[in-house]
């Protein structure tokens, strides 16, 4: 079946995470993605955490569906080469600093005169307007600044990471939203490209919930609180007999007479004053107790066992070795075998969300650095001589 956005050319200026995770998503789900790589090195993601061979697992991860296009971005063929592939292109993503398309020569206005239909999704650490425009940002900085950072971790300690870039990842699916919504009024003919402009920071503070309005209205301000929901009782982390963790979400009226009853608490199921939130809210430090008192006496399995039975909502605190060995993300297809160069087999995350028609697939792995060079330029109509003439003169690798 055709893919949901075949026929869908999408530009790639950008490295490491934000710009490239955006591009990865839309090449899941069948854009023709060209990424534009500096030459030598190209991205420096290809060099970060853990590597096979040189290269690394990530950026298998992160490219896959992608042509890699390595190119001299501040020579005049080069930037002229760039003009050629946004002049029928529908998408550009990129992460330069405010200005940087600008310096290439590729601000809006050359932009927009060059294809009118283009949409341009700029991820920045502080967006491209306002005082902070020309700090440079990263994902850390843009989780600090959004206000997650301030309520992640024990109140006893200080700020927690939550232990990927969840910065970048918001800023990604911020501008593939602005992007596809870009899309739809230029494909239904309600107008032209437009910019789609994705804070770092805004990206997070878009889902701070109503820390905004709590703080203006009642000058609460949330604070670190470990693994309870602040305000909303029961709902925390608890530890078992075996060492693990289940977190528990016993905070509806109904399902926390439940929650009682199965931890052999009927009195605290049956006090009147605890049969809406508000009462256990201020009571949430008995609660716990409690339920402490119930899930430390055995194993997490009987934990869950006695939950599910009781319709608690409650799970585990997976590691990766749970979710790699888990039935659920087995059976849901989350879990793909992958092929990296040389034939070695490696476990790659399924595809995100899931469509029941026009399912979102992988066609390859991140490529080698210039890998589809020949087969973009050819597209553009050039030949064999005049590719090696480029690439010799070291426009192209």
């Amino acid at each position: 079946m055709t893919a949901p956005l075949s026929g869908i050319k999408v530009i790639e200026i950008g490295t490491l995470i934000a710009a490239p995770f955006a591009a990865r998503l839309m090449a899941e789900f069948g854009a023709d993605v060209i990424k534009i790589e500096s030459m030598g090195q190209g991205d420096p993601l290809r060099k970060w955490r853990k590597l096979h061979e040189g290269t690394s697992l990530w950026w298998y991860l992160q490219s896959r569906n992608k042509k890699s296009l390595a190119l001299d971005l501040k020579s005049s063929e080069g930037l002229d080469l760039i003009k050629q592939l946004l002049g029928d292109a529908d998408v550009l993503i990129e992460n330069l600093r405010p200005g940087g398309l600008e310096k290439l020569g590729l601000g809006w206005e050359v932009l927009h005169a060059l294809n009118p239909k283009l949409t341009l999704v700029r991820i920045s650490g502080y967006g491209q307007t306002g005082p902070y425009r020309d700090r440079p940002g990263f994902g850390a900085i843009g989780e600090a600044m959004g206000g997650i950072r301030y309520t992640t971790g024990n109140p006893e300690s200080p700020p927690a990471r939550v232990g990927v870039s969840l910065g970048d990842s918001l800023a990604s699916l911020h501008g593939v939203i602005g992007a596809l919504m870009s899309l739809l009024r230029v494909k239904t003919g309600q107008g032209e490209g437009q910019i789609v402009d994705v804070s770092l920071a805004e990206s997070v503070f878009n889902v701070m919930e109503s820390l905004v309005p709590e703080y203006d209205m009642l000058g609460h301000v949330r604070e670190r609180s470990g693994g309870a929901l602040p305000g909303i009782a029961p709902s925390n982390t608890y530890p078992t007999a075996d060492g693990a963790y289940v977190v528990i979400a016993g905070n509806s009226d109904p399902i926390y007479k439940r929650l009682m009853h199965a931890i052999g608490r009927a009195d605290l199921a049956d006090a009147p004053e605890l049969a809406h939130n508000d009462g256990r809210a201020a009571q949430s430090a008995v609660l716990d107790a409690a339920i402490t008192r119930w899930t430390s006496s055995q194993p997490i399995d009987r934990v869950l066992s006695a939950l599910e039975a009781a319709e608690v909502p409650a799970g585990r605190i997976y590691s990766v070795a749970d979710i790699v060995s888990d039935p659920h993300y087995q059976a849901r297809d989350m879990l793909l075998d992958a092929q990296l160069p040389g034939g070695v087999s490696v476990k790659m995350p399924g595809i995100v969300p899931k469509l029941s028609q026009t399912p979102g697939g992988v066609n390859w792995q991140g490529p080698a650095l210039g890998q589809h060079t020949d087969e973009i330029l050819g597209n553009l109509g050039l030949g064999g001589p005049d590719i090696q003439r480029l690439r010799d003169s070291g426009v192209v690798q």
